[in-house]
Parts: structure tokens; C-alpha cells; sequence
């Protein structure tokens, strides 16, 4: 049994059960506190008894003691994928094989085989989309914490250039631990983040330089701090009226820093809300409605913004985070590294206009 375990255990006993301080001695979990008004020791007995580990419930000076012990079972599991999710990533396989197919310019109708050309492109940002959920999904694993496998949604991509809305994991049991949740919502961002950056710089090798001086109307990605760093190395001198035609390896690796960045934002229930929240506490509040409010003035730049805002708000209907048990207990020096290399990663990806057209 780990902490995780036990108290996932003693968040059951809340309507018979208040915790006062909790710890392990000799391989057994210890909780100490005392009944509430109206339980008794059957009332936490017949709920432990239902568990998958041996506890023992004794009363000792008026505090009530219950020990914890028995091996874990196995954390690491994948369950059964679901026909859902196995026709979901397929479809998602096969709307953003188009979407890479027509970027190249194929002609998918007098040559279906030509679908191929978007290969480069689908297996790229899958790769990073795949990559960050599994890196929830992992830590989720990692804590107890029940959730399902990345469930990938496709786009016709006729009307949304990628061929894909993202994908997205479902937590399905209570995170307990301030350390659990940061981990959980950090882990995806920085396994996405790995992914895409070497995406972005093989994918820039092979892009090509091309004129722009003649004024054609086309789409301009926005830059990162990141990107216009590896822009530098890979093209120093850039002369004016030239620009970089990203290939389609380097466009997937920009959507997964853009995608990251979006995460990070720390707004409700986005990673970037989970990790604020895990080291703000309740001062998380006030920094998710500075950050939800300064979508406003960046809408002025890029209505962008004025579309993420308003997806937040019909989503999540608010910029708080739940609260979860532990909140005052303090994070480890480690743990708060992991959110200042988020918040780096933060920086480093956002783009305050994404996406405009050219004159």
C-alpha cells in the first residue's frame, strides 16, 4: 500500500471519519482522528472492510487509530482499449492523413494513393498529441488515480486545417495529493513539449525559403521566443521579402507548441490550471482571472483568442480549480521545479498572434 492508496481509502470514511494527521511506521499506514457526530467504529469498519488491504480500527484515549497494511497491486497497467477509442484514434489517423495530404497538394480524387503524401504530417503531431496524453495517463497510473486511455477526436479537415479538435484523457477518480496533481497535469505539457521541439527542428531543415515580396494571400504563423531562436540557427540573415515554408513536420511540431502553450494557460481545469493550482493553492484564483481576463486585450491582436476564450467559458463555465484535500501541505523542492519548468515552457511557446493573413 502507498499514501496514495491510503488515502484515497480514507477520503471513503469523510461522512464517519475526520482525519487528523496521518504517517507510516514500520510499513503500515497510520490515521488518527476522530468520529464524527452520530458514527462509530462499525460505521468505519464495514467501509474498510469492503477495501483491498487489512485495516485495523482501534479507539485509544478517545482518538480513533486506523492502520493500513498489504502489498500494492500492480500500478502500471493498461486496461482494455475500447472499441470507442480504438474507431476514434483511426478516424483521427485517417482526417489528419488528409489534412497532411492536401497541405502537400495532393489530388486525392483522381489519385486516392496520393493520401500517402500525409504521412509525415498525421504520424508527427499524433506522435505529440499521443505522447502528451500518455504522459497523463502515466503519472495518473503512477499515483492511483483512475483514468482512461487518450480518447483522439478527429476533424473533418476541409474545415479545420489539421484534421483533428486534440485529444484528451478522462480522470476518472479524485486526485488527493497536491503532489499527484501536479505531476499529472505537468507530465503531459513536457512529454508533448520533448516531442515537438526535435519535430520543429527536423521538420525546419527540411523546409524551403520562398519570396514573399510579391504580396500572395496566404496564412502567417505566429512565432514563439522558441521558434524564432531555432529560425536563427537554422536560417541566420533571413533577407526581407523572404520567409520559411514550413514543412509538414515542422507545421505538426508548431501546432504542439501551440497546443502546449494553450494547455498551460493556468485557467480551470487545463494542465496549466492543475499545476498553478498545485503551487499557488487558493492563490490560484486570483492568477486564473488575471489570465482569463488578459484574453481580452489579446483578442485586439488575434480574435484567436477571442475563440479559445469563449471555448473555456461554455467548457468549463469557470476559471477555478476543484479544490482537493491536501492543498496546504507543502510541495517538495523537486516538485517545484517541475512548475517552473512549465512555467519556462510557457514562455518559450507562446505566440501572441498565432494565425493571420498576409496582405
Amino acid at each position: 500500500m502507498n499514501e496514495d492508496q491510503f488515502r484515497q481509502t480514507l477520503a471513503k470514511l469523510d461522512d464517519s471519519f475526520l482525519l487528523r494527521k496521518i504517517g507510516q511506521i514500520d510499513g503500515a499506514w497510520i490515521a488518527t482522528g476522530r468520529l464524527m457526530t452520530g458514527s462509530g467504529l462499525d460505521d468505519v469498519r464495514h467501509v474498510l472492510n469492503k477495501e483491498p488491504f487489512e485495516y485495523n480500527v482501534t479507539s485509544v484515549e478517545g482518538e480513533i487509530v486506523i492502520r493500513g497494511t498489504g502489498k500494492s497491486d500492480v500500478v502500471f497497467r493498461i486496461p482494455k482499449i475500447s472499441k470507442l477509442h480504438m474507431g476514434l484514434f483511426i478516424a483521427t489517423v485517417l482526417t489528419t492523413l488528409l489534412a497532411g495530404a492536401i497541405m502537400e497538394g495532393a489530388d486525392l480524387l483522381s489519385n486516392p494513393l496520393s493520401i500517402a503524401k500525409g504521412i509525415p504530417f498525421s504520424f508527427t503531431l499524433l506522435l505529440i498529441l499521443g505522447c502528451h496524453e500518455f504522459g497523463h495517463y502515466y503519472y495518473a497510473m503512477k499515483h492511483n488515480v483512475d483514468a482512461t486511455l487518450p480518447y483522439f477526436i478527429p476533424a473533418p479537415p476541409f474545415l479545420f486545417l489539421i484534421g483533428t479538435f486534440g485529444a484528451f484523457i478522462k480522470i476518472k477518480s479524485p486526485i488527493y495529493k497536491r503532489d499527484a496533481l501536479l505531476q499529472i497535469g505537468a507530465a503531459g505539457p513536457i512529454a508533448g513539449f520533448i516531442i515537438a521541439v526535435p519535430a520543429l527542428i527536423i521538420g525546419l531543415m527540411l523546409s524551403n525559403v520562398v519570396d514573399v515580396s510579391g504580396g500572395e494571400v496566404g496564412i502567417i504563423l505566429g512565432d514563439s521566443i522558441l521558434m524564432k531562436i531555432l529560425t536563427f540557427m537554422i536560417y541566420p540573415g533571413l533577407p526581407d521579402g523572404k520567409d520559411i515554408l514550413l514543412h509538414p513536420v515542422a507545421f505538426a511540431g508548431w501546432i504542439g507548441l501551440l497546443v502546449t502553450m494553450l494547455n498551460l494557460l493556468p485557467i480551470g481545469q487545463l494542465d496549466g490550471g492543475h499545476i498553478a493550482y498545485a503551487v499557488l493553492g487558493k492563490k490560484h484564483d486570483l492568477v486564473a482571472k488575471i489570465a482569463f481576463f488578459a484574453l481580452i486585450p489579446l483578442s485586439f491582436l488575434s480574435l484567436n483568442w477571442l475563440v479559445w476564450g469563449i471555448l473555456i467559458l461554455i467548457l468549463m463555465r469557470t476559471t477555478k480549480h476543484p479544490p482537493i484535500h491536501d492543498i496546504l501541505s507543502p510541495l517538495s523542492k523537486e516538485n517545484k521545479i517541475i512548475g517552473y519548468i512549465c512555467l519556462s515552457i510557457f514562455i518559450l511557446c507562446f505566440i501572441p498572434v498565432p494565425f493571420q493573413l498576409s496582405q
